[in-house]
């Protein structure tokens, strides 16, 4: 009898194509145990602006994907990058629509900030899941500065120090289920 796998759904902060937010995600995908299964999300850019007038029981179309993609989730990977100090527009919008529901209630969640400098990010990043109720744990969060000379255009970790806060990132998150 197969073993029903453990659904991670990894979602970017960047709408970029290829960033390395995203390149970070693959890496994660292809170097995590076999019982995971592991969807990255790649629609924030289709979530409309937040609107508590359409947070009604029939939201907009790709809120309600973007919903069950993270009920249906045994646990959720958020990478992102910083912008201006901050988190990107699309993934604090898309965060907003979770707010009025529990769907990040008590569900494990890894956090990565990958940017120049990501402090402020990641700590906003932090409160926010907080603040959703998401089961956070410091192992589980890891901040990568400087991430363009880390990884190159093919995806590869090329910085040493980062390939291993990767794998233990990796190994503290399957740890939880």
């Amino acid at each position: 009898m197969e073993m029903k796998k453990i659904k991670i759904l990894a979602i970017t902060g960047s709408t970029r194509k290829n960033s390395s937010n995203y390149k970070i995600l693959k890496y994660i995908s292809e170097h995590i145990k076999g019982d995971f299964e592991v969807e990255i999300f790649e629609d924030l850019a289709e979530i409309p602006h937040f609107s508590p007038d359409l947070d009604t029981e029939n939201p907009p179309k790709h809120v309600e994907v973007f919903r069950n993609k993270i009920i249906e989730a045994d646990g959720v990977i958020i990478c992102t990058p910083e912008y201006v100090f901050s988190l990107p527009g699309s993934l604090k919008n898309a965060l907003e629509w979770c707010v009025s529901t529990t769907i990040f209630s008590n569900k494990k969640t890894g956090l990565i900030t990958a940017s120049a400098s990501g402090e402020m990010a990641h700590e906003q990043l932090n409160l926010i899941m907080k603040t959703l109720e998401a089961k956070l744990d410091t192992d589980t969060q890891l901040l990568i500065q400087g991430i363009r000379g880390k990884i190159n255009d093919e995806g590869k970790i090329i910085h040493e120090e980062t390939e291993i806060a990767l794998q233990l990132f990796i190994n503290n998150f399957e740890r939880q289920f």
